[in-house]
Parts: structure tokens; C-alpha cells; sequence
């Protein structure tokens, strides 16, 4: 049966210590970026929110694991972007100071794909995938193709189930304001294979 799938782990270094988020039903959440390298020696700086009982185990500078989801929030006080995304955390232990990035995602288009190319002619494909959650709320997830994967996704059409592997990554951009230029940070999935939708199971640890 095709169903909703959200699953991130990570392994990285605490770029941060957690600085409080926001307060939820009487709990409290802390949040801190995560560094985790790429093989090409570039960083990812996903955002990890924690509930309180949770930041003990957290310190600037120290290897951490954490398994989760990745959730979005329509940020609608004008500050910042207004869409934003975190990983919220369901587990957090130490880690071994390996890097580790992984996101499997099942879930619908919701807005048809754009595909364009970079100025040397590759394909790339954005595509916003809504994941529904088990209390009826759904989460909106940019997500990025490139090549021949691009090409493929770009043939797919509005309410489609997609599943996927990918990877979380943030990316420095800059936006125009009136006031001038302000240097942002956007989170996306970078789609490495897609997934039969009927095994997605199989892809994710239990």
C-alpha cells in the first residue's frame, strides 16, 4: 500500500549550542545547526529542533547523531524566509565524527515541476513534495533533480506520488530587499534515486 514516508539521519558536529525555538503544547524546543560534511569538503548546516530533555546531550563543537523528520513552517512575521524548513528531532545520540546525510521521503506533488538548466546545460528540477504527517497537518518539501533524474521527474504531473532518496542541504543565496541585500540560507532534499513507492519500507530502518 502507498503511503507517506519521512526519514532523516544525520551525523555531523554541533555547529551551535541549542538556543531556545518556540514552546508547544507545554513543552519546550530547542533548536542548532548541524554540520555535516560533504565528499567534497563542503558543509550542509541543516537546523535540528530538540525537545528541552533533549539538549543535555547536545554541545558546540561535539559529534552527534539524530534521526528524525523533516518538517517545513509557513513563517509569516515578514522576517526571514517564508518558508522554513528543519529537521525535528526524534533521537539524538553521540557520534563517531563520521558524516552521514540520508532523507527518504514519500509523498504527492503538490505544484508542477520546473525544469531549467545551468548555464553549461545541465538539467536541474524543483518540485514541492507535501508529506502528509499522521495528525492530518502536511509539510512542503522543496526538492532538486539533476540530470537525467531531472528529466525524469519533470515528465511527472500534479498529485503524483513520488518517493525518493536524497540528501538535506542547505544553500547561501542572496536576497533583494528595499532596504538592500540580505545573505539567506535556503534548505532543500537533493534527490539522489528514486524509490519504487511499494518498497519504501524496505529503505527505511526500523
Amino acid at each position: 500500500m502507498e503511503q507517506n514516508q519521512n526519514y532523516v539521519e544525520l551525523w555531523g558536529i554541533a555547529a551551535q549550542d541549542c538556543v531556545f525555538s518556540h514552546e508547544n503544547h507545554g513543552q519546550r524546543f530547542y533548536k542548532f545547526p548541524l554540520r555535516v560534511e560533504r565528499l567534497s569538503g563542503q558543509c550542509d548546516t541543516p537546523i535540528i529542533v530538540v525537545n528541552e530533555l533533549m539538549t543535555s546531550l547536545i554541545s558546540e563543537g561535539e559529534p552527534i547523531r539524530v534521526t528524525g523528520q523533516l518538517r517545513s513552517f509557513n513563517n509569516k512575521s515578514g522576517l526571514g524566509s517564508r518558508l522554513v524548513i528543519t529537521v525535528f528531532a526524534q533521537t539524538v545520540e553521540p557520534g563517531n565524527g563520521t558524516p552521514f546525510n540520508r532523507i527518504i521521503l514519500s509523498g504527492v506533488l503538490c505544484k508542477q515541476p520546473t525544469l531549467r538548466r545551468t548555464p553549461l546545460g545541465r538539467s536541474i528540477c524543483d518540485v514541492i513534495l507535501a508529506v502528509n504527517r499522521h495528525y492530518g497537518r502536511a509539510d512542503y518539501l522543496p526538492c532538486i533533480a539533476w540530470g537525467q533524474l531531472a528529466l525524469q521527474v519533470a515528465e511527472m504531473s500534479v498529485g503524483e506520488r513520488l518517493s525518493l532518496e536524497g540528501r538535506v542541504q542547505s544553500r547561501a543565496y542572496t536576497k533583494l530587499l528595499e532596504s538592500g541585500t540580505e545573505e539567506r540560507t535556503a534548505f532543500e532534499v537533493s534527490i539522489m534515486q528514486l524509490i519504487d513507492p511499494e518498497h519504501i519500507d524496505d529503505s527505511v530502518p526500523q
